[in-house]
Formats: structure tokens, C-alpha cells, sequence
């Protein structure tokens, strides 16, 4: 009995001296993938995409006579991929893995074969599609909880991650959104329908709602802006081949039409017969409404259900609206903004930004390839930019991407980059299901504290003092920044960093992704000169709390 504490320590001893040796060399870390053996650069055809987008940025700022920052530093662009990617900040393994040696972590320019890499290392991360996924649900299904009985936004959100893990065809997925039949559980991709049925729908999905999110994420057209009343303003754009005309309420109603079918039966989701009627503004009754798309009409087949009609359409290759909208909505999950605002407002025929042709081109001749998307727009120069510049920043700078916009993180980021920086370790997502729902419930739990962005979520909302408060005092921080059973990242860092100045430095790359300055490094010094065991432990507490809660922490730059 007497030799068990002996023991014990003996125990902890190794395991420590087996995480330092694990954490400190980078010989090791992520060697299990064997990132190292692969390709580093993506094939000739995106470099291609690449070149002409840059080309085209490049001469809109020479036309424009605008200044270009200059190129960010490589662990800027880790930190903007991970967060837009898998909505957290990168891990010290994954920086030492793949960003820069030390010496060169401030002067190394963001164009360089180790983000190609690293690039390829979070698209090919479960993480990626969970975080992506969610992103994408918002726009489908919304944020709430919908009807209990036929609706589960949980499985709907797990099989969406599937598909993006897969790297299905994205006209593929979107048609089976459309269209899709069967049961919500057993066929998730119904979820999208049965995520508007109300108590008093009678197994219909609600029409105007459900029209008006398809139009929105599929077409970036805001045509539930009719519902009610012609656009006697001009604000939707319905103009096509040069032929303007007014958009109207029937427009709205007509393209609605499409889902009048669409009923809950034993079997699911199915189609019946049924007709759709609705009373315009200035009529006394009813009309049947008969569906017909808004523009294009062209393109519609005759033959099908008509939500089977309507899908070939939407995804029909010759339907520009479809893969410019997916382009700008992917710039925007990247970016933290779209690259036509508002992101579901894109007029049907220009002028567009430098860079949305030619994106919506490649997409579309390359079978709607979401992760040959995110590859090029990761590698182009406007991701790779530098938010900081010489010359004096205006709109105009930002409105034209000379500059990398700053964007203040999303709640979801904002909670998995806390929780990420709690764990000196890449947070596997191939954890025991238990323990991922449990991730996922605290991050929910801290989300709707923090304050939802719902399905609008590319609207800046401004900070709040709630904000703040919970950032300060909250549970989800406080259990992540001070010492417990299940040792936190700082305790973890006062154990195996060599001296003072490699734990502070260790801590800035856990939080920020970067080194600190000599200014900084200087004062947290002077913190932690001649203090106790404990008492290092608690200033690099303090240290953590004091970055998480900082302004750079919580924005996107």
C-alpha cells in the first residue's frame, strides 16, 4: 500500500515527459496521416481558375488606382482556413505540423506550399463537413427546433455532413432537398420540407416559407420579398437577356406553386394532386395558381413530379443563378462575408465582382465540386492578403478585397476556438459519439447564451455587453482557462515548456496563432520572474484568460 503514491507519480511523471516529448517535436506530430508524402500543390486546372481570378482582382485595382496590402503571414492564413473550415483556431500540433519553423513564423508570405497542405488536411477532417454542414443547415432548415413529430434538424444536419464528407455532387444534394421523399429520419434530406409544417398546416408544408428559402439558398433571389405585393419599387431583379420587366406578386406565388403537392402521408414525404389557390392583393377570391419558374422557363422539363420539376431547373447547368449563388455563399462561410451583400440578393445579370464568372464557371464544368471550390478560393491572393496595410484603409479598400476584411467571429467559432485552445492537442472528431454530443451540447449551451445569428448570420450585429460578461464570467470560459481535474492548456504548458519565454510563447500560438512581441513577451516576463510552481501556473491562467478575452481574439483578420 505505502508504494502506491510512489507509484502514481512515478505514472504521471511518464505520461508527462510522453506529452512533452509528443507536443515539442514536430518530427511527430500528425505523422500518423502522412501529410508529408503528399502532394503539396493542387492540380494544373485550379492553379489555372486561380491565375484568372487573380487577374481579374488585379486589374479592377489598377483600374481602380487602389493599393494592395501585402501578402499575411502564413500563420494568418492557418488561423482564417481553421476557422472557416472547422469553425475553431488551429492547435499547437497542427502548427507545428504545418505552419513555418519559428524563426521564420513572422516573415514567411502567406504564398507557399505549406497552406496548400494544410488546405488539404481540413478538407479531408471530419470536422470539416460537421462545421460546413451547419453552416449550409441554417440557410436550409433555420436554426429552430420545428415540428417535433415530423421534423429532426439533428439527423437532417448529420446526413448533410455525410454528404459533404462524401463530396457529393452539390446539384445532386440539392435536388434530393427539393424533391426528396420518405420519412425524416430514415430519408433526412426531407427535412428541408418538413421543417415548415405547422400544427395547423394539415400535413402541408408551409408554401410562402418554404418557397422563400428556396429561392434565397438555391437562387439568391429574394422572391418572398412578393408575397404580398408587386415590387412596385424595383428592388428584385427579374430582368434576363436584357428584357426587363416588373417582378410581381404572382412571380412569387407561381414558383411556389411547385410545393402545392407536397403532403405527409404514412410513408413520409410524398406528392398527391392537389391544386394551389391563393387570393392576390385587389382580387376577392381565389385563383388556381398554376407553377411556372420566373425566369429561364425555357429550362423546365415537362415530365416529373413538380418539386421534381422545379429541382432540375434550379440545378439545370445553363441556370447561372444556381452556381453563382453557391460560389458567393461558400465565399462568404470562408470569409465571414459574401462577396455580392446581401448574399441572397444577387442580381440575374451583373454587373458581378471580379472573380464570381469564373468561380461560377468551374463549378459547374467540374460537377459541382465543393471542396475544388474552397480549394481555389482559399488559394487566391484575397484570402492570402494581409488585413493590415501601410496606406490608410477605406471603404473602398475593403468594398474591392485589396485588404482582408475584418469580421468578428460567429458564435460557433467563437465557442470551438475556446474550446480548441483549452486542448494543446488537435480536438479529434473522431471521438466516441458520447463524448462528441457532449461537445456539441456545450457549445449549443454557449452558442444561445452568446446570441444566435440564425439563418441571417452574414448580418454584423455589432458586440454586446452580454457578450462580454459571459466571455469574462461564463462557465464555458472559466472551465477552459483555470485548472481542474481534466488539466487545461496552461496547466499542460507550465509542465513541459522549457522556460518562461517558451511557455508564453507556446501560449499566444495556442490562442492566437501567433508569437507574441517583444513587448508583450517582455511584460508576461517580468509576470512570471521569480514566482512559485503554483504561482507560474495561475499568471499563465490569467495569460489565457486575458487572450481569450481579448478584441483579436474574437474577430476574423
Amino acid at each position: 500500500m505505502k508504494w502506491r503514491p510512489i507509484i502514481s507519480i512515478l505514472i504521471c511523471l511518464v505520461a508527462l515527459g510522453g506529452i512533452s516529448s509528443s507536443l515539442l517535436s514536430t518530427s511527430q506530430i500528425g505523422s500518423s496521416a502522412d501529410w508529408e508524402k503528399r502532394s503539396l500543390r493542387p492540380d494544373t486546372s485550379v492553379l489555372t481558375v486561380v491565375a484568372a481570378v487573380n487577374d481579374e482582382f488585379s486589374d479592377s485595382w489598377e483600374t481602380a488606382d487602389l493599393e494592395v496590402a501585402p501578402p499575411a503571414a502564413v500563420l494568418a492564413v492557418m488561423r482564417r482556413a481553421s476557422l472557416a473550415l472547422h469553425g475553431t483556431v488551429p492547435s499547437l500540433e497542427e502548427i507545428r505540423e504545418f505552419g513555418p519553423s519559428q524563426q521564420m513564423v513572422d516573415t514567411l508570405p502567406a504564398e507557399n506550399d505549406l497552406l496548400d497542405r494544410y488546405i488539404q488536411y481540413l478538407l479531408a477532417d471530419r470536422r470539416y463537413a460537421d462545421y460546413v454542414s451547419e453552416r449550409f443547415a441554417r440557410v436550409f432548415v433555420g436554426v429552430e427546433a420545428g415540428p417535433f413529430l415530423v421534423y429532426r434538424r439533428r439527423r437532417f444536419q448529420l446526413w448533410l455532413s455525410d454528404q459533404l464528407f462524401a463530396n457529393r455532387r452539390y446539384d445532386s444534394l440539392c435536388r434530393e432537398l427539393i424533391s426528396g421523399t420518405g420519412v425524416w429520419v430514415s430519408d433526412p434530406a426531407v427535412n428541408f420540407v418538413t421543417a415548415t409544417i405547422t400544427d395547423d398546416s394539415k400535413g402541408r408544408p408551409d408554401l410562402p416559407k418554404l418557397a422563400g428559402r428556396t429561392s434565397r439558398a438555391f437562387l439568391g433571389m429574394r422572391l418572398d420579398c412578393l408575397q404580398c405585393h408587386d415590387d412596385a419599387l424595383g428592388t428584385i431583379g427579374l430582368s434576363f437577356d436584357e428584357m426587363s420587366r416588373e417582378a410581381l406578386q404572382t412571380d412569387f406565388h407561381q414558383f411556389a406553386a411547385f410545393y402545392s403537392q407536397a403532403k405527409i402521408s404514412l410513408g413520409g414525404v410524398q406528392d398527391d394532386y392537389r391544386q394551389y389557390s391563393y387570393t392576390y392583393l385587389g382580387d376577392e377570391k381565389d385563383k388556381i395558381v398554376t407553377p411556372k419558374v420566373p425566369f429561364q422557363s425555357e429550362l423546365t422539363l415537362p415530365e416529373g413530379s413538380r418539386r421534381g420539376q422545379l429541382a432540375t431547373w434550379i440545378t439545370a447547368r445553363q441556370n447561372r443563378a444556381f452556381s453563382r449563388t453557391t460560389v458567393n455563399r461558400v465565399w462568404a462561410i470562408i470569409f465571414g462575408k459574401p462577396l455580392v451583400e446581401p448574399v441572397d440578393d444577387i442580381p440575374l445579370t451583373g454587373p458581378f465582382p471580379p472573380g464570381l464568372e469564373l468561380l461560377a464557371t468551374d463549378f459547374s464544368d467540374h460537377e459541382y465540386n465543393l471542396k475544388r471550390l474552397i480549394q481555389i478560393i482559399t488559394r487566391l491572393n484575397v484570402f492570402r492578403v494581409s488585413s493590415r496595410a501601410a496606406f490608410e484603409v477605406t471603404s473602398q479598400h475593403e468594398q474591392a478585397w485589396t485588404v482582408f476584411p475584418l469580421v468578428r467571429l460567429r458564435p460557433e467559432q467563437v465557442a470551438g476556438g475556446i474550446g480548441q485552445t483549452a486542448k494543446v492537442r488537435t480536438i479529434n472528431a473522431d471521438v466516441s459519439y458520447l463524448v462528441r454530443q457532449q461537445q456539441q451540447q456545450d457549445i449549443l449551451s454557449f452558442v444561445k447564451r452568446y446570441g444566435d445569428t440564425g439563418e441571417d448570420e452574414f448580418e454584423d450585429r455589432g458586440g454586446t455587453i452580454t457578450q462580454r460578461l459571459l466571455m469574462m464570467n461564463g462557465n464555458y470560459v472559466k472551465d477552459r482557462t483555470r485548472s481542474s481535474d481534466d488539466l487545461n492548456a496552461a496547466a499542460r504548458i507550465a509542465a513541459i515548456a522549457e522556460d518562461d519565454e517558451d511557455a508564453i510563447q507556446i501560449t499566444y500560438l495556442c490562442v492566437l496563432t501567433r508569437l507574441p512581441s517583444e513587448r508583450e513577451l517582455h511584460h508576461f516576463l517580468l509576470a512570471l520572474q521569480d514566482v512559485s510552481a503554483e504561482q507560474r501556473e495561475r499568471v499563465l491562467e490569467d495569460l489565457f484568460w486575458t487572450l481569450i478575452n481579448s478584441t483579436e481574439f474574437s474577430w476574423n483578420h
